[in-house]
């Protein structure tokens, strides 16, 4: 059998198709985001949500500040979006030009698929990631087809 490195583990697992998102934190600064696909639900009682963030992710801090974030969850179509947060564009830049508004203290970008407004519960070490839980405040979905990760790139 063969050892798996991260290399290998990469491309085995870009065969996993994943919904595209971009986490969402105001803070006093103004909105920051990211691009996350590792986001699922964890629990329906209580109502729990899972997002792993890098560590080394310049969002990870505004989401220990605040407490709080939200998920947007892309429509097929929005890869620019997703592009840009994925990005090593300055956090006060992202937002320039994107079209949001703020629900209950979450950025909400406009045209998403859904989103999801989350109190952060606990953030967990996971190796070179940090596995964050949020308790379940918001949560509205629309209408249209989603983003997808797969393979190394984006799908709709």
């Amino acid at each position: 059998m063969r050892d798996v490195g991260p290399d290998r583990f990469r491309a085995v697992m870009g065969n996993l198709a994943t919904g595209v998102t971009v986490v969402t934190v105001n803070t006093p600064e103004g909105p920051v985001g990211m691009t996350a696909n590792a986001v699922t639900s964890l629990s329906l009682e209580p109502v729990l949500l899972l997002v792993c963030f890098d560590n080394a992710a310049r969002t990870l801090p505004a989401v220990r500040a605040t407490g709080r974030f939200g998920v947007n969850v892309l429509a097929s179509g929005q890869e620019d979006l997703a592009r840009l947060f994925a990005s090593k564009t300055p956090e006060r830049e992202k937002f320039a030009g994107v079209a949001h508004t703020v629900h209950d203290g979450i950025p909400v970008i406009e045209g998403v698929l859904a989103w999801v407004g989350c109190r952060l519960e606990r953030l967990i070490p996971g190796g070179d990631h940090t596995i964050g839980i949020g308790a379940v405040e918001a949560a509205e979905a629309g209408e249209g087809e989603p983003l997808l990760w797969f393979r190394g790139s984006y799908h709709g």
